[in-house]
């Protein structure tokens, strides 16, 4: 049987922080990013791919702004946002992919499946939201919002001040379809699924699904999913190619093969920053938590390269990471 590997695209990986969101320039870093699978698909394995929507969604909730204040349009709930965001950017995934496929003339199939993530709607992340999403408010309108929607908001300090919407950030639970998901990759089909954490739902007291206004981490989503599918591997493409010790610091180390213990001990001694690689952290000792074998963080555009990207597996083996690196 093929092995199995989860890919988490992240990062630069579909929009670069200097850049102003063109589908022109998306589409150049998509295909760039995944130009770096191919070597991945020639040795064998089977493939999913994640995907974050951070900027994306965002521009979709400003549109929604814009929408009813100018033409009175109502404004879409977050989960409808986040679906839209999944089907846009899977389908801009899967266009670039096939692209790529034709031209190292592979012979794959290809689907984007729509995905919704269920969550605990009794999870303490509901009474603390802090996830921030859409535009900047002033002080007037986010009181205005508050009073009109029962939206919270959180002022901004790092940037050019105001006031901005925060949501939940609840844990994920289950992965809706994710026998289906699993079906289609151990049959060959590079499957994107789970795009930017997924649509968040819950199961009411009469088992009705019901939509959640929040916001779920997507690599933690993109773990859990990596675990529940049994796949051996899992990758999450950033903007960074390795882990750090003493991040930008003097003294700063690469942190190139890790074990759990070690690994689990860097992070609760504070070591990574929780507004970046803390999480990313999280979901790969969650993955190796769950049978998995090889968990990789590594830049958007090196994952070719193997002499990049930090490795981490459940007991430090150096022939077993030798192999990775043939």
């Amino acid at each position: 049987m093929n092995r199995l590997a989860v890919v988490a695209l992240g990062g630069n990986a579909l929009l670069r922080e200097n850049q102003a969101g063109t589908i022109e320039e998306q589409e150049q870093n998509t295909t760039d990013t995944l130009e770096n699978l191919v070597f991945l698909i020639n040795q064998g394995y089977d493939l999913v791919l994640t995907h974050g929507n951070g900027p994306q969604v965002g521009n979709i909730l400003m549109r929604n702004d814009a929408g009813e204040q100018i033409y009175h349009i109502p404004q879409m709930p977050i989960d409808v946002c986040v679906a839209d965001s999944q089907g846009g950017i899977g389908y801009m995934i899967e266009r670039m992919m096939r692209n790529i496929l034709i031209k190292h003339k592979i012979d794959k199939e290809i689907v984007t499946l729509v995905t919704a993530v269920v969550v605990d709607e009794n999870d303490t992340a509901f009474q603390n939201p802090t996830k921030r999403i859409g535009k900047i408010y002033s002080v007037d309108q986010a009181n205005q919002l508050t009073r009109e929607k029962g939206w919270t908001f959180k002022e901004e300090i790092k940037t050019q001040g105001g006031w901005r919407r925060v949501v939940p950030s609840p844990s994920p639970v289950q992965i809706i379809n994710e026998n289906v998901i699993k079906t289609l990759a151990r049959q060959g089909v590079i499957t994107i699924a789970a795009g930017g954490g997924g649509i968040p739902i819950y199961f009411d007291v009469e088992g009705k699904v019901r939509a959640a206004e929040a916001v779920i981490d997507k690599d933690l989503v993109s773990s859990l999913l990596a675990g529940r599918i049994g796949a051996e591997e899992f990758y999450i493409l950033t903007d960074v190619s390795f882990i750090y010790k003493n991040y930008k610091k003097p003294d700063q180390e690469i942190l190139e093969f890790l074990n759990y213990a070690d690994t689990k001990k860097y992070l609760d001694a504070g070591e990574f920053s929780e507004g970046s690689m803390a999480p990313k952290i999280r979901a790969c000792l969650q993955f190796l938590d769950h049978g998995g074998q090889l968990a990789v963080i590594t830049e958007a555009f090196k994952l070719e390269d193997k002499s990049y990207g930090s490795k981490i597996t459940m007991e430090y083996d150096p022939d077993d990471l030798a192999k990775y690196q043939q």
